[in-house]
């Protein structure tokens, strides 16, 4: 999980001062974060808590951080992060920290999806940046969450169905607030008092799946099942709500697999209809449903090994969403203020798309990963990119 947060100027401080600031700070904070400084053993059932600590690189980046903000392109942010994604060993962590001639800084950090969420991720960045203000109150996480989710046996588990070492575009889509906001007008049924509108996310992830469909698999095969995957946190829907100081990868994946297009509903139709299945997967994933999966997550397990194995076959498609936004992205201050701007990079992961809030925090920002010949065909979506802000 990439992420690089841009900050300007600040000539209250040098890049030494800078650096010292971040190194002393970042060996605080993984005391407290003690599994990041540890390594993932070779069945990726555990993480040796040794101590042996993280890899930290500092660059230089030979041009102003204005210059490289005009049209920040993913596959540069990977130049931030220390190494190769799919290279990354047993490391949990990685941090850069790369100084712009004119005095910008950016600090790239890309934590290992196996142990943790998006939630962790901030929680983990928020808390370094605090200790890097003196911050002395500062909320330690929990690591309990195997006692509430019983590790099982994944030794025969393959887990890499969607990596590519080659041949990923990322391309970065943005949207702006009036956009977001039309398309789920243009998602909501109309003359209907008991629709409820949906949400920027679930009318952006059918905007994007109906485009991805329509360009890229244009042509369906009828043999296999076409769908969508969600990431849902469970820690706000187990009953009571779990911490979100619990560490870890407290997620759930829901699958939404559409019907097939009748040729009796208009375009309107099965626009309504994708939207509506989309939010009956995500709210299908509620406290009655975290908490048979903590009772029986060998059940859950089950089904993502099938739904895996489909996919290597060739008999699943699906376009994976992620989504951070409304999560802490621009509150990551080591005491020179705020991140101007937080983006991802290009990930080893195809079919991924990954939604972060623009800096206003109204628009959307979607991080679209495909294969070079996908994105070729994807990007010149005349009526998608109508859609997109300049």
């Amino acid at each position: 999980m990439p992420l690089v947060f841009f900050y300007p100027a600040n000539n209250n401080f040098t890049n030494t001062h800078t650096s010292n600031q971040l190194k002393t700070s970042l060996s605080h904070t993984l005391t407290k974060f003690y599994p990041l400084g540890g390594r993932l053993d070779v069945a990726n059932s555990h993480v040796n808590c040794n101590d042996e600590g993280v890899p930290y690189v500092e660059a230089i980046a030979k041009c102003s951080l204005s210059e490289f903000l005009l049209d920040p392109l993913p596959n540069e942010l990977n130049k931030f992060i220390p190494c190769d994604l799919h290279d990354v060993k047993d490391f949990c962590l990685l941090v850069q920290a790369n100084f712009f001639q004119c005095g910008g800084t950016a600090i790239g950090i890309a934590i290992s999806h196996k142990i943790a969420d998006a939630l962790s991720t901030f929680m983990f960045i928020n808390t370094w940046g605090a200790i890097a203000r003196g911050s002395i109150d500062v909320p330690c996480p929990r690591f309990d969450s195997s006692i509430l989710f019983p590790p099982r046996d994944i030794t025969k588990f393959k887990s890499s169905v969607m990596i590519e070492k080659d041949n990923i575009v990322t391309k970065r889509f943005v949207f702006s607030a009036s956009k977001v906001s039309a398309l789920r007008d243009k998602y909501t049924e109309k003359g209907s008092e008991s629709t409820k509108p949906p949400s920027r996310i679930e009318a952006l992830s059918a905007f994007l799946w109906t485009h991805l469909m329509a360009s890229i698999h244009a042509e369906r095969d009828e043999t296999k099942i076409y769908g969508m995957v969600h990431t849902v946190n469970l820690r706000t829907r187990s009953n009571p709500p779990l911490p979100e100081s619990l560490f870890g990868n407290v997620m759930q994946v829901v699958i939404t697999v559409p019907a097939t297009n009748n040729n009796n509903s208009t375009n309107e139709e099965q626009d309504f209809e994708l939207v509506k299945k989309v939010r009956e997967s995500i709210n299908n994933v509620n406290s009655e449903f975290v908490s048979d999966l903590r009772k029986n997550n060998q059940k859950h397990l089950s089904f993502i090994k099938e739904k895996a194995n489909e996919q290597r076959k060739g008999e699943l498609v699906v376009f994976n969403f992620t989504s951070l936004c409304r999560l802490p992205l621009y509150k990551a201050d080591f005491g020179w203020g705020k991140p101007i701007w937080v983006g991802s990079a290009r990930l080893v992961l195809k079919d991924v798309i990954g939604f972060l809030d623009t800096k206003s925090g109204n628009g959307i920002e979607a991080w679209v990963n495909l294969k070079e010949e996908d994105m070729a065909i994807f990007e010149a979506d005349k009526e998608l990119l109508s859609w997109c802000s300049d």
